[in-house]
């Protein structure tokens, strides 16, 4: 093969190249993950997360590498920033970070992006009446607009609603329904506004899909969440199982169920590609978390 063939082959192939990171651009993913007590100080009846265990929740995010990544049971913000520091180190860059403190001192909602977040809120003074008392949404939640490209924008609810531990002060399966429907409430004020939104809900709601809470949260008509419901597989492109959708393992009664939620509302549904979107099976997941975590994938164009 002549100089001259082998430059312009070379330059087709660095054009094929060119083109496919600009159709990479033109898509984005989005993930939830419960990464069960990343906590760097031990706190009342939370120990210290292990190295090891650590170490299993980084291999479960990088082998995805999502762009826009919600967690919850995040400690303080020094666990944060080891988080995000030791994904850097590996190649994953999250130049924008959240915590949200809110009125559970001890466990967090956070949120590591790619993408620049141009406008946020958080909400941590939501309270509802239940059984004679005043009580706070505890874990808040975490709105933020997310900027993909010049045209594309979406804004997602980050939440971890009540758990199924009993307290002594209230029943938890109606905090979770009084939580749900303050959720509701925030997303149909944008909704009703304007019904196209690019909305999203996504983390550990806590409850399955047939039950007051989750129902409340999708709500009904044309202003109804899409609940995207992703079937198991070992990663982005590979064989996915629809009808293996658990997210949580409860060790005492050795269950597997689904209360992790990607939710996204009609608008967004659009740009939704089912078939590159899933629950990551890792052979250690157990390992990083009794979660397991949940990703989709977006096109970033209305």
């Amino acid at each position: 093969m002549t100089s001259a063939r082998m430059k312009g082959v070379k330059c087709c192939f660095l054009l094929l190249i060119s083109l496919m990171d600009l159709a990479a651009q033109d898509q984005f993913t989005l993930a939830t993950y419960n990464v069960e007590n990343y906590l760097d100080k031990e706190v009342p009846g939370r120990k210290v997360k292990s190295e090891e265990s650590k170490l299993a929740v980084r291999e479960t995010i990088l082998k995805v590498k999502p762009d826009v990544l919600v967690v919850q049971e995040m400690g303080e913000p020094s666990a944060l920033s080891e988080l995000r520091d030791s994904l850097a180190r590996r190649g994953l860059n999250y130049d924008h970070v959240r915590l949200l403190d809110a009125y559970d001192r001890y466990i967090h909602v956070a949120l590591l992006s790619r993408f620049p977040i141009v406008s946020e809120r958080h909400h941590t003074n939501d309270a509802f009446l239940l059984e004679g008392k005043r009580l706070p949404v505890s874990r808040g939640f975490l709105e933020a607009t997310i900027a993909v490209n010049d045209d594309y924008q979406f804004t997602l609810f980050a939440a971890h609603l009540k758990s199924k531990r009993s307290v002594h002060y209230a029943d938890e399966s109606r905090m979770r329904a009084r939580e749900a429907t303050i959720l509701r409430k925030k997303l149909e004020s944008i909704l009703r506004e304007q019904s196209n939104a690019n909305l999203a809900v996504l983390g550990d709601l806590n409850d399955s899909r047939d039950s007051i809470p989750i129902r409340t949260i999708v709500g009904r008509g044309k202003l109804a969440l899409k609940d995207t419901r992703p079937g198991e597989s070992t990663g982005i492109g590979k064989p996915i199982d629809p009808d293996v959708t658990w997210t949580y393992h409860y060790d005492e009664k050795d269950s597997y169920t689904r209360v992790d939620y990607l939710l996204v509302s009609r608008g967004m549904a659009r740009e939704w590609i089912r078939e590159r979107s899933l629950v990551l099976a890792m052979p250690n997941w157990i390992e990083a978390s009794d979660h397991r975590l949940v990703i989709s994938t977006f096109r970033a164009r209305d």
